[in-house]
């Protein structure tokens, strides 16, 4: 493999001649490598963009752009309509309770909260959209599972009952509000 190491010292990259040794890339090989594949082998990013125009040239292509990773794939073009409820629950009585404790109590309390109510959205396939203060604006789609019963209706009773269902000693409120809203079908909460 002294050609590679040739290589990469023109390059003013003889420092990565050991991990290509160590890889078993050879000039063969060079230009099947992608940017992931010089990740993967510890190549620093600037070094990254450096190498890969030159093993372009090598190949005579222009770079590829990067393989979409799973988080990147595009979503289906096919739209369908979906129950949502969006949700918002806050603490009753917070601002009061702002102006006797010390902020760290304070936040305490609102953290347990904010758990207690990201738990029981868990339960009922929601999903926790933004904690604002000692609020909380969740989603619900009835789509994941597959019923026509609007959330609102079937999770009402579970909302109510929230305070004792996470044993958290003080009340809350919350509103909720359910629509047909178009959507996109990878887009399902």
């Amino acid at each position: 493999m002294p050609e590679i190491a040739e290589w990469l010292k023109a390059l003013g990259m003889s420092e990565y001649a050991e991990r290509f040794a160590e890889n078993g890339i050879d000039i063969s090989v060079l230009c099947h490598l992608t940017d992931q594949d010089l990740k993967d082998i510890r190549v620093l990013l600037g070094h990254r963009r450096k190498l890969l125009a030159p093993i372009a040239e090598l190949a005579g292509t222009v770079p590829a752009a990067p393989q979409p990773t799973l988080a990147e794939t595009k979503p289906h073009d096919v739209a369908e309509r979906r129950q949502l409820t969006v949700l918002f629950c806050d603490l009753v009585g917070s601002t009061a309770l702002a102006s006797r404790l010390d902020p760290e109590d304070l936040r305490e309390i609102i953290g347990v909260y904010h758990r207690c109510v990201a738990d029981t959205v868990g339960r009922f396939d929601g999903f926790v959209a933004k904690y604002m203060g000692d609020g909380v604006l969740v989603y619900i789609s009835a789509t994941r599972r597959r019923t026509r019963t609007t959330p609102s209706r079937r999770y009402g009773p579970a909302w109510l009952s929230l305070t004792p269902s996470c044993d958290f000693k003080r009340p809350s409120r919350c509103g909720s509000a359910s629509a047909l809203a178009p959507g996109r079908s990878s887009l399902a909460i």
